[in-house]
């Protein structure tokens, strides 16, 4: 392909997307957005790579871990061969708390003592976003083209006490989140305000995905699914 005149990459066939996360809440910002797309989950062990950069700050450790899932997945994708633009999106969120980072709990009373430490106060959420353009008839080593940024967001966490914290981990919805906590599910009555983009809470920004298209040279539009808009 070449670029089109306002610099943009043409884009004659449908231009694919591609989350390399597992994550129900990014795969349902995207669906909200109407941005038709495939999930490949990344095999990258988060604690391994943690343990790798033990300087990294939280937003930095967001942005290792979402670029090291985004590069394994467009490496995995371009094995197998695309037959059109396909763009890979990686991401990864970690928590912050007086300036420690913490990602996802996985045990319950782990969830319950985040929340014990975190109950009446505001903390910042750091997402991750890469983003990887892979081209039809490249030699399949990954992506041609990359770029990433971290979205950082303030949450005001409400006073929750003991009772309330152990049945909202026995939901089982926080275990899996960065922060034990999430914004589109039942989590969303414990959290009093964001101060920044809702949907880099929940994981992924579809802002910084039109931006980071453009830096790609695409028209976000050509992601846009529709068919079932009234003309």
């Amino acid at each position: 392909m070449t670029p089109d005149d306002d610099g943009r990459r043409a884009c004659h066939d449908r231009l694919a997307l591609v989350l390399g996360s597992a994550s129900p809440g990014r795969a349902e910002i995207l669906r909200r957005a109407r941005l038709p797309f495939r999930v490949v989950v990344s095999d990258v062990d988060e604690e391994a790579l943690g343990a790798e950069h033990p300087e990294a700050t939280p937003d930095e450790l967001a942005l290792l871990l979402a670029q090291a899932k985004g590069r394994d997945v467009a490496e995995r994708v371009a094995a197998e061969g695309v037959d059109v633009p396909t763009l890979v999106v990686g991401c990864d969120s970690v928590f912050e708390l007086d300036g420690v980072a913490h990602g996802k709990p996985y045990e319950p009373e782990v969830a319950i003592e985040r929340w014990r430490e975190q109950s009446g106060r505001t903390g910042r959420l750091h997402t991750g976003q890469w983003a990887g353009l892979l081209t039809p008839g490249e030699n399949g080593a990954g992506a041609d083209a990359e770029t990433s940024t971290c979205v950082s967001a303030d949450v005001r966490f409400a006073d929750v006490d003991e009772d309330t914290a152990r049945a909202y981990v026995a939901t089982g919805e926080p275990l899996h989140c960065a922060g034990a906590f999430t914004i589109d599910g039942a989590g969303a009555a414990l959290v009093e305000w964001v101060d920044g983009d809702p949907n880099a809470v929940i994981g992924l920004s579809v802002a910084v995905l039109r931006v980071q298209c453009a830096e790609l040279g695409l028209r976000f539009a050509d992601l846009w699914d529709t068919s079932n808009l009234v003309a």
